[in-house]
């Protein structure tokens, strides 16, 4: 099931003016209109602190951003449940690239550029189907699962070769279900030693054995990276009543960090922490945090932690959603294992069910996030689970999230915007901050200030 529609990238966009750079005495008003020249933006961003201003709002930044980022390291794209059968595919939008995600006759997954070698025409406009051949609906130019042009009529001369004409191809990784693409000519190949430590958190929930239960996508009115910042932290999750039922609030705090009114949550989550560790160690399941953020390129977090109430799934009570587990799972009590990968994603697996969330930006003010819930294959919704009642957490946490984000895109636009500091608990922002302008200074050759 399908809840949204697709938006097309790079529309309705806003670019500052150029100007002088700012220095140090300038207002906020004067700094927040001068110049997007990233390399100085990055050569002065101030650690511990949020972003400057153009980094949210400048169409200039976004485009770097789309190369830097985007067009260069391993970004998540979608699952092998969302393409199950051969010919099964969906399209997926990273600012101005469009990849096919196809399923191939062998089982395979191929991901291709969604241009026309003719004459650059989307071929797949859609979100998802199932398709034989790809056929240009402009010129009818025929392409095979794997890009290869099979037909082009009328063809200019004998001089034509069909070969000089297949479709670019993105590299492909497919990690315990998951599927990654990368758009750079060669890989980064720091995302080959991160796989071996994050696939046997996932391998036991068996993602090859799960369907899609429902997709929700939703266009947030924010910058791709306020998206991100938001997700990487739980400062702000007093305003998830519905995800405050499960998910402790006390995440992301640490001993002597704790206030007055968290105590006792305190003491509880680390009761069921103690309590989880000791039951994965019975079913030889890794439990085990697993974080290194902005300490080298394919960075990441994975750990699994304890959720309140019965412990079992993201609900009112903390009890399962699904009456079926997950692979060879023997136990529905064992929380859920958290996945964090810079640049656009994150993922909850559950004993029940799991929960992908993906990161498309469109343009410097819009973002698209596609959240889907898999569930095990022999699962049967009405019987085994209740689509509202899987659902309702995240599809009201994610409308919460998009609020928020709303409301820091409309303060970065604001002439008075300056920059404010991370608390302690945000320190995951930090780090999202630090992997980005790492990777952004790397990308234009730039050296960090002394």
């Amino acid at each position: 099931m399908i809840d949204g529609k697709t938006l097309h990238p790079l529309g309705g966009g806003r670019t500052l003016a150029a100007m002088s750079t700012p220095s140090p005495a300038m207002s906020p008003a004067t700094a927040h209109e001068a110049t997007s020249n990233l390399p100085e933006l990055l050569e002065r961003r101030r650690a511990g602190f949020s972003l400057e201003a153009p980094f949210y709002t400048d169409r200039d930044v976004f485009r770097a951003d789309m190369t830097g980022i985007f067009g260069t390291y391993w970004l998540f794209a979608a699952s092998i449940a969302e393409i199950p059968e051969p010919g099964d595919y969906v399209t997926v939008d990273y600012g101005p690239y469009s990849l096919i995600v196809l399923r191939t006759d062998e089982g395979g997954v191929s991901v291709l550029h969604n241009v026309c070698r003719h004459r650059g025409a989307r071929l797949l406009p859609e979100t998802q189907g199932t398709v034989g051949n790809i056929v240009c609906g402009y010129h009818s130019w025929t392409y095979a699962a794997d890009g290869e042009l099979l037909h082009a009529a009328t063809a200019p001369d004998e001089k034509f070769d069909p070969k000089c004409f297949s479709l670019k191809k993105a590299h492909t990784r497919v990690v315990a279900g998951l599927i990654f693409v990368c758009l750079a000519p060669e890989p980064p190949t720091d995302f080959d030693d991160v796989i071996p430590l994050i696939e046997p958190y996932l391998a036991p929930h068996d993602i090859a054995r799960t369907k899609v239960a429902y997709q929700q996508t939703i266009v947030e009115e924010g910058n791709w990276k306020l998206v991100m910042e938001n997700n990487r932290e739980c400062y702000h999750c007093v305003g998830h009543p519905e995800l405050a039922c499960s998910l402790f609030p006390t995440w992301g705090l640490t001993e002597g960090m704790i206030p007055p009114h968290l105590e006792e949550v305190w003491e509880r989550n680390q009761a069921a922490e103690r309590a989880l560790q000791e039951r994965c160690d019975r079913y030889g399941l890794h439990w085990e945090v697993l974080e290194e953020l902005d300490t080298r390129i394919a960075g990441f977090r994975i750990s699994r932690e304890s959720l309140d109430g019965a412990g079992e799934s993201f609900s009112e009570t903390g009890r399962r959603l699904s009456k079926k587990l997950l692979g060879d799972l023997r136990d529905f009590r064992l929380g859920r294992c958290s996945l964090h990968l810079q640049p656009n994603s994150w993922f909850h697996f559950l004993s029940d069910h799991i929960v992908t969330f993906a990161v498309y930006p469109l343009d410097e003010g819009r973002t698209m996030v596609r959240t889907t819930w898999l569930v095990a294959d022999d699962a049967v919704e009405g019987t085994d689970y209740d689509i509202d009642e899987l659902t309702n957490v995240w599809k009201q946490t994610n409308l919460q999230d998009k609020a928020f984000v709303e409301l820091c895109q409309l303060g970065a636009e604001s002439p008075v915007y300056e920059q404010g500091p991370y608390m302690k608990s945000e320190y995951q922002v930090e780090a999202f901050i630090n992997w980005y302008t790492q990777r952004m200074r790397e990308h234009l050759g730039v050296v960090p200030a002394a």
